[in-house]
């Protein structure tokens, strides 16, 4: 694609960066074939190649997003299945994501919807606020049908009451800063990322993977100020909120790398460690100290099934009898190109795992997606839940909470790949089994 930025524009690295990647497309399409919005809308401008002309035209411009770039930008899951489809190697998500920062900084809102951006970049990236909100969701949740309208302020409340669990477990106090030892001789040494939703939501998933690894003989360190990736923030546009919350774990993280070692900082929410493969990109303009801690911060960063196929599974029970549909996380499968290790790992510890038709297809969770975008995420999450009931499975297995969530409420449980394996390898039955 052939691109008519000034010098001057292009000596910021944003522009710098979104220009190697417009250049790098082709038009060829290909894209268009595996979007989920484009599936379901059929309009251009709801596919990659569509959005790309709407955010070169918007960047060689240096003009203000419009209502309808925002739109079609908005639309967007992030999902990153054209980036798996696309023969040039575009990176899509550089690009949208400079696009979003963009709308951001240049694009007024209105005034619901600024505050409803503000409280969800405040609150899920905080573990106790988010306890707090949900709280309150909870008690509002019987309403939410008394919401009227169809505009899209009452669809997003109502998708906030409707997704709001029914109870939220107890704090896991295994999440708190500490130094969880191996058990037996030390193999490894590695940080575990506690993350924010994730840990009010289903303080279980990190639970079970402190349990497996200690069991392994790795030793398991929940460093003092990390906390939330910032990837919720970095793809709403909310740039210095996300550089911030980046910044507080690549310290903490090199911290810890200084004390003792670190293998691998390991990563069971797949969202997030897309992101945190990514904090080497993201600090690249960043003076030479803290662009190379962000560099070793990603060099280390392996989702939790990478780790424990290079590290060594087994289970030590029998094999349960049981079906298990793999839901492949789109952070997971086309952010960070882990395809094989969840399912070979279930495998091996004694699962039939089956595959939905579709399965590169998001399911509509994409972060705060199915808050801002319920109607396309609710198509998509009944797309997805029709798939997976075809392969007669027993229960569903992902790697993301923000699949887990979308996914629940329905007939078929849900659980983290990684309680599967803890189970199999001799620790607790997953709750959702046990009914």
């Amino acid at each position: 694609m052939q691109t008519h930025f000034t010098t001057e524009q292009l000596r910021d690295p944003d522009i710098a960066s979104s220009n190697r990647e417009l250049r790098t497309c082709v038009h060829c399409g290909f894209c268009t074939a595996t979007c989920p919005t484009f599936l379901l809308l059929g309009d251009e401008l709801d596919s990659p190649r569509g959005r790309i002309y709407l955010i070169k035209d918007m960047l060689e411009t240096g003009r203000p997003a419009t209502e309808d770039v925002v739109r079609h930008v908005d639309r967007c899951l992030s999902c990153l299945s054209c980036m798996t489809t696309c023969p040039s190697g575009v990176n899509y998500m550089h690009l949208v994501d400079h696009a979003r920062a963009y709308i951001e900084q240049t694009y007024k809102r209105p005034w619901p919807e600024r505050m409803i951006r503000a409280a969800l970049g405040a609150l899920i990236p905080n573990p106790s606020a988010f306890r707090v909100a949900l709280a309150g969701a909870q008690l509002a949740r019987p309403l939410a049908g008394l919401i009227p309208g169809q505009g899209m302020l009452s669809q997003r409340l109502r998708a906030m009451l409707r997704l709001a669990p029914a109870s939220t477990p107890s704090p896991s106090p295994i999440e708190r800063p500490a130094i969880h030892p191996a058990i037996g001789p030390r193999k490894a040494r590695v940080a575990l990322l506690a993350g924010c939703a994730q840990q009010v939501l289903a303080p279980s998933i990190n639970e079970a993977t402190i349990r497996l690894l200690t069991r392994l003989g790795v030793e398991v360190v929940i460093a003092r100020e990390a906390g939330c990736c910032g990837s919720l923030n970095h793809h709403m546009g909310q740039h210095d909120a996300a550089m911030a919350r980046a910044r507080a774990n690549i310290e903490a993280w090199n911290a810890e790398i200084g004390v003792g070692g670190l293998d691998a900082i390991i990563v069971n929410a797949s969202g997030c460690g897309t992101t945190i493969k990514d904090y080497g990109f993201m600090f690249r303009a960043e003076d030479a100290p803290l662009r190379e801690k962000a560099e070793r911060v990603s060099s280390l960063a392996l989702d939790v099934t990478e780790f424990l196929t290079r590290f060594g599974y087994t289970p030590s029970r029998p094999a349960p009898d049981l079906t298990v549909a793999y839901h492949a996380a789109c952070s997971l499968q086309h952010g960070q190109k882990v395809t094989a290790d969840p399912k070979t790992l279930l495998k091996a510890a004694g699962f039939r795992v089956v595959e939905p038709a579709e399965g590169h297809i998001c399911c509509g969770s994409a972060g705060t997606y199915n808050l801002l975008q319920p109607a396309i995420a609710n198509q998509l999450r009944d797309r997805k839940l029709g798939n997976l009931r075809a392969t007669r499975p027993d229960l569903i297995a992902a790697g993301n909470i923000g699949c887990i969530t979308q996914l629940g409420g329905d007939t078929l449980p849900v659980v983290h790949t990684i309680e599967l394996l803890d189970w199999m390898a001799g620790g607790p039955r997953p709750e959702p089994l046990k009914n």
